[in-house]
């Protein structure tokens, strides 16, 4: 019942419909908790630009839309990559510079706990690879020679912005002394 309410807010604008990648896992997290009472946990990322101003952004699943209407996930990840890339064509390599930022949301009966993970790396000229969504075939993370599209879901796992990010809150989780009880 708590899916299904999430996926029916967030299609009506009523989730993600903040500023940043912490407000819109905020928001998700609590309306999930509303709903089931017990702890959720929920996310938001985005892809960030240099050259366009830290585009897409939050609304990096959106970027391509026209009028609003989003496509199915495919067709939306391929026009979200060609608009990117047709607004990167003629940039120099740094400013082609970006990172990928992912923000996590934990409520429990009340208590958040929250944090973020980034990744840098650059955008191609020219998507590589076959696995993974989104940005993936585009996004060449520092020190990297492979696009996530080209690494193994497990590569990817390893180091991506949402690894990151759960590795900080397991870390602000021990930090602030919370236990989760065995039921």
């Amino acid at each position: 019942a708590a899916e299904k309410l999430i996926r029916n807010a967030s299609k009506l604008g009523q989730v993600e419909n903040h500023s940043t990648y912490l407000e819109n896992a905020i928001a998700k997290a609590r309306l999930c908790n509303q709903a089931c009472h017990y702890p959720s946990l929920a996310d938001d990322s985005g892809l960030e630009v240099l050259a366009l101003e830290g585009r897409p952004g939050v609304r990096s699943h959106r970027y391509a839309t026209e009028g609003g209407k989003l496509l199915s996930r495919e067709a939306q990840d391929a026009a979200n990559v060609q608009k990117l890339l047709g607004e990167l064509k003629g940039r120099s390599e740094g400013e082609k510079a970006a990172r990928f930022v992912c923000s996590l949301a934990l409520v429990i009966e009340g208590i958040l706990v929250h944090a973020t993970g980034v990744l840098e790396g650059t955008i191609l000229d020219a998507p590589r690879g076959s696995n993974g969504f989104g940005y993936d075939p585009v996004f060449l993370p520092r020190g990297s020679q492979k696009t996530f599209a080209e690494m193994t879901e497990a590569e990817k796992n390893a180091i991506s912005h949402r690894a990151l990010a759960v590795q900080q809150l397991i870390a602000q989780i021990k930090s602030s002394g919370i236990v989760f009880a065995k039921p």
